[in-house]
């Protein structure tokens, strides 16, 4: 399907105004970051075809499937199985024990269909908010998951991640190449044909391009591809040495990378096509891994200038360096969370590789993995909630997510082969 068609589809109808109560008025915002937060109970029942809307079809199980597993995704909703009240929308949600329900219908023609959604408090009987898209079957699963993320709004005040997904880089087609994944796992799609060392995968901040390193050219150059259209991808730093590890501006308009020319690897910041702006760092010893605060006015990166791989935050407008991780001599890959107010990375404990997260300023780090295995290459949810990571259990790597509290560890997807430097990008439309 073209991408101008695509664009027309997500021209949604949206009413919003199916209840006399106002969206806003309507809006629960639950505290879910305290301790004693339980998950809420939510039921979605089978999707209703009024077309015939006397009996349910696999079509209608589907939908509602998918509508339940991205909920869940969110990791604060636990939604209660159909098998428990047969799907029906016609059920005593109180003796069930459920919060809030969802009820779904949607009316197809031959050209497209029109989905009607209704997150109901069961609890004050009353519809918080209303829905209606129109769209192409074809992108039905799209309008699912919107609606999903605008119940995360509703009950949350920040909207949910449904529509947004993960770069990886996998080695499935015999060749390290890159990938991208929609947040759930599903909707597969290898970006790079290099047939050759593909690495570092990196969004834009809108989400639109990847900037990535491939070594097929015989010397590690770096690329930016706009990986939805496939329309283009371009060279745009070639310069002898390393090209590498990519970060993009939080405005997208230039990059700091490690650039080796000089023999020494160093920080640089380039414009969008390749031009160097400014030099971070000058022989500093090995300068790797950057990555932006949400400002922009700092970034965090590796350095082994004291003798072993740190992390280190510069002030971009001043150059002051100070160094912030103090526990462990190897601790790598820095990702500066959405809010500004925690760096994850990648650090040996042990003798394994664990996921911790540490304020930019410093001080004890918060370790959020714990198994025997090597944690690596985090990258924080757009809401962030969660960071995605790669893990290597008994010579297999998995791409996993945890939440931003030690909780919730679990395999995102599994393919054949080992996969890697996991890439999370921001909500899409």
């Amino acid at each position: 399907m073209g991408f101008k068609l695509l664009s027309f589809i997500f021209t949604f109808i949206i009413t919003g105004c199916l209840s006399l109560t106002s969206i806003a008025e309507a809006r629960v915002y639950l505290d879910i970051t305290t301790p004693e937060f339980r998950k809420i109970p939510v039921a979605v029942p089978y999707f209703v075809n009024q077309n015939r809307p006397d009996k349910i079809y696999k079509t209608d199980k589907d939908l509602a499937a998918l509508l339940t597993e991205a909920l869940e995704f969110h990791g604060f909703i636990n939604v209660v199985g159909p098998e428990k009240y047969d799907g029906s929308k016609n059920t005593d949600w109180l003796n069930l024990g459920v919060d809030f329900a969802i009820i779904s219908e949607y009316r197809t023609t031959k050209d497209d269909v029109t989905f009607e959604f209704r997150l109901i408090d069961i609890a004050e009987g009353r519809m918080l908010m209303g829905k209606r898209y129109k769209g192409s079957w074809s992108v039905r699963d799209k309008m699912v998951l919107r609606f999903c993320d605008e119940v995360i709004y509703q009950l949350t005040g920040e909207r949910g991640i449904s529509m947004s997904n993960i770069a990886f880089v996998s080695d499935v087609s015999g060749h390290k190449e890159i990938f991208v994944a929609d947040a759930l796992g599903r909707n597969i799609k290898q970006l790079t044909k290099h047939k050759n060392l593909a690495v570092s995968p990196k969004f834009s901040p809108d989400g639109k391009l990847i900037a990535y390193t491939s070594y097929h050219p015989g010397n590690p150059n770096l690329y930016v591809t706009n990986w939805q259209e496939a329309r283009y991808t371009t060279a745009i730093s070639r310069r002898s040495g390393l090209n590498l590890a990519p970060a993009w501006s939080p405005d997208g308009k230039t990059l700091v990378i490690t650039l080796s020319k000089d023999n020494n690897p160093d920080l640089y910041q380039i414009n969008r096509e390749g031009k160097i702006l400014s030099r971070l760092t000058k022989n500093t010893g090995i300068n790797v891994s950057p990555t932006w605060s949400p400002d922009g006015r700092n970034i965090a990166f590796v350095s082994d200038r004291s003798g072993t791989p740190q992390i280190y935050v510069m002030n971009l407008k001043t150059k002051g360096v100070r160094r912030i991780t103090f526990q462990g001599n190897d601790n790598t890959e820095p990702s500066w969370s959405p809010d500004g107010e925690w760096i994850a990375y990648s650090g040996l404990y042990e003798g394994y590789y664990q996921i911790f997260i540490i304020k930019p300023e410093g001080g004890k780090p918060l370790q959020l993995t714990w198994y025997r295995d090597d944690h690596e290459s985090p990258s924080w949810s757009p809401d962030g909630r969660q960071i995605v990571f790669s893990r290597n259990h008994n010579n297999d790597k998995d791409i996993c997510t945890v939440f931003k509290n030690g909780t919730g560890f679990r395999t995102l997807f599994r393919l054949q082969g080992h996969q890697s430097s996991p890439e999370w990008s921001a909500r899409m439309q």
